[in-house]
């Protein structure tokens, strides 16, 4: 095991400082909207949006437009960021759920020990209503949210309309 190897083992063994974020002024200083968005957009590969579309949804979740709103949940581990959620509040409710998980991303060198089912644990505990969100059918993290009670309900299709020139 590298050194550095060793020191991510030890860091994964704390427990995660669990920062919960619903504006772009309450942001710890050791992250930004942008740092963010990067953080989400890499470590979700090979899953992740544009960063472009990272940064829409950060910013949707942090207030950034007066129509959107939600959440950001941030798990520190020692002085680095681990893992980061960001959950959107629909407007609906019954035929679509009140909330929309739309990123979850951790640190790879820290995966499994925990770290996204906390951040999901602690997104669930503070939203109002039920909660949705789309994962590929190869992704591994799809077990994870099996396993903390998401279940299919519908078969996701869309029709992107072609661009008129």
């Amino acid at each position: 095991m590298e050194p550095h190897d060793r020191k991510d083992a030890l860091v994964a063994r704390e427990s995660p400082e669990i920062t919960i974020v619903t504006s772009g002024q309450e942001l710890p200083e050791w992250t930004s909207r942008e740092a963010l968005a990067v953080f989400i957009h890499e470590f979700m590969k090979p899953y992740e949006d544009t960063l472009p579309d990272t940064r829409r949804g950060v910013d949707d979740a942090l207030g950034h437009r007066p129509d959107a709103g939600g959440f950001v949940v941030l798990a520190r581990v020692g002085r680095r960021l681990a893992g980061a959620l960001v959950m959107l509040r629909t407007g609906m409710r019954g035929y679509v759920p009140e909330n929309l998980l739309l990123f979850v991303a951790v640190d790879d060198r820290l995966r499994g020990h925990g770290i996204g089912g906390t951040l999901i644990r602690a997104a669930v505990a503070r939203c109002d209503g039920s909660v949705k969100l789309h994962v590929e059918y190869d992704n591994p993290a799809r077990r994870l949210y099996q396993r903390l009670g998401f279940t299919n309900k519908y078969a996701e299709m869309r029709l992107v309309p072609e661009e008129t020139p």
